[in-house]
């Protein structure tokens, strides 16, 4: 090259130099603060063009290496994750229908809170039909269900009975000490489907897949304790909650196996009937605790209220007789009543507990509130997709056959989880809704997990678990200080659950690091 040429190339690769420089100067800190590429200038009308996704290529090819890694790649996947202008940033099978276990709770809380309002209570009262003479009620008493779920410990100190006992003193400060009359609890606000659709037989004597019940006490369940206390070949003491009820027959053919034998787990409620088969296999010294279900909630609820006023010193002489009539209860002597916690406060044990029980009665109490029907399954999940509709979620390709979560015919997309996440955060009840998500390493049923993760103290979200599935979504706040909507459904594995959650949290720390 002569020094002539030698002179123009150098030039040449002078401005090209300058031109990179220049526009290093301009995209990289662009690049570094979003995460993302977006269009930058506006157009001549002034619009801003639409959002171009060139750097969420790198991160999802590594959530795809991640997910290849890893021990349960043959399953089915589908991520989604959004910032918070509402794009979507990584797209892996996210418009794929998939079953979400426990992630449905996200589509009905949001539901609950537009169609209730997070201040709305519950009120069960205790009426009566009669007269006061000389200390005693002479006359019926009926407690009318009003579909409330957490007549229970979890809002009262760990106090089961708080509500029963309020009840109880309220009747004496009217000077009532004995009660000669019928104790009636009236169910009719819920309809008589017990379980919703798509529930499996085997998980019914359990605590997480409760009958339902206008007129439900303890989670329509009794709470076992088992104590493998003897020799080899014994059989272990029990005691259950409330007051070892006679409302269930336990008929315990467990036995107490050596020290060094596992533990073997098995409880089976006779379909239809409240007697018990407890067969479990228990190591000595073994210490168990487990709360299973009951049938016919408003007799259990009226038997357990009758049982604690006696204990109370509240004679009581009647029988006890389930109402299903809707009543018109103005002609009825108002002689107790009890106000739940507010919706908002109920909802914590529905995402962050992730709460069956709390989350069917719920959603049937929509029903029965909002259209002044019997509360039933299908009427309160049409209207949460109603709800859910206004806010300007497309619910097309939503199923539902139950609200909890436990039917695997529930199913929807990481994108429509996500979109949803999306626009709860421009919700007016945004507080109320973030306040009931689990915290990753604090509370719900995430206290245990991401311990030694970036995500502790970042991570607010949904899990979800049932045969085959686990899912996790809610919101990241990551390293750069942006906020995440995600979603991480995991289909058809046949690994072990730990193994899926390994997977899960090294995709999220890869989010907390790179977006």
């Amino acid at each position: 090259m002569t020094s002539e040429a030698a002179s123009a190339g150098s030039a040449r690769i002078s401005a090209r130099m300058l031109f990179w420089g220049m526009m290093c100067v301009l995209f990289v800190p662009w690049l570094w603060a979003g995460g993302t590429a977006k269009g930058f200038a506006a157009g001549a009308d002034g619009r801003q063009p639409a959002p171009v996704h060139a750097a969420a290529a790198p991160s999802e090819e590594r959530i795809q290496a991640l997910i290849a890694a890893g021990v349960p790649s043959d399953a089915v996947w589908a991520v989604s994750v959004r910032n918070e202008a509402g794009e979507e940033l990584i797209s892996i099978n996210s418009s794929t229908p998939m079953r979400m276990a426990s992630n449905s709770k996200l589509f009905v809380t949001a539901g609950l809170l537009h169609g209730l309002g997070p201040d709305f209570r519950f009120r069960t009262t205790l009426y009566g039909d009669g007269r006061l003479v000389d200390g005693v009620w002479l006359g019926d008493v009926h407690l009318a269900g009003s579909g409330d779920p957490s007549i229970d410990k979890y809002h009262y100190d760990n106090d089961a009975m708080f509500v029963f006992n309020s009840f109880i003193r309220q009747l004496r400060e009217q000077g009532i000490n004995r009660i000669v009359g019928d104790v009636f609890g009236n169910e009719s606000l819920f309809d008589d489907i017990r379980y919703p659709r798509g529930w499996e037989w085997d998980d019914l004597s359990y605590y997480y897949a409760p009958e339902t019940g206008a007129l439900s006490f303890n989670r329509n369940c009794i709470d076992l304790t088992v104590r493998a206390v003897g020799t080899v070949g014994d059989q272990p003491q029990i005691t259950w909650f409330p007051f070892n009820t006679d409302y269930v027959n336990l008929v315990n053919e467990q036995r107490i196996t050596p020290r060094n034998v596992r533990f073997n787990e098995s409880y089976a409620r006779v379909l239809g009937t409240n007697t018990i088969l407890l067969r479990s296999t228990l190591p000595q010294g073994y210490l168990e605790k487990e709360s299973l279900t009951i049938t016919d909630p408003a007799l259990f609820f009226i038997d357990s209220f009758v049982k604690q006023a006696s204990f109370s010193g509240i004679d009581w002489i009647g029988e006890l007789i389930v109402d299903s009539q809707r009543r018109n209860w103005r002609g009825f002597r108002n002689l107790a009543e009890h106000h739940s916690e507010p919706l908002a406060v109920l909802l914590k044990r529905v995402n962050a507990h992730s709460d069956n029980f709390y989350t069917e009665m719920l959603t049937k109490a929509l029903g029965a509130y909002s259209m002044g029907v019997q509360g039933s399954t299908e009427a309160g999940l049409t209207l949460i997709l109603e709800e859910l509709e206004k806010i300007g979620l497309d619910t097309t390709d939503l199923r539902f056959r139950d609200a909890s979560g436990m039917a695997s015919a529930n199913l929807a997309s990481a994108s429509q989880i996500t979109a949803l996440l999306r626009l709860m955060q421009q919700s007016p009840y945004r507080t109320e809704w973030e306040q009931t998500f689990a915290k990753a390493g604090f509370s719900g049923t995430l206290e245990n997990r991401f311990i030694s993760s970036p995500a502790l103290g970042n991570l607010y979200a949904k899990t979800g678990f049932i045969t085959g599935v686990r899912t996790l979504s809610g919101y990241l706040d990551t390293q750069s200080g942006a906020r995440l909507s995600f979603s991480i459904l995991t289909n058809n594995f046949t690994s072990r659950v730990a193994a899926v959650d390994q997977v899960h949290e090294r995709i999220l720390n890869l989010l907390w690091q790179e977006l």
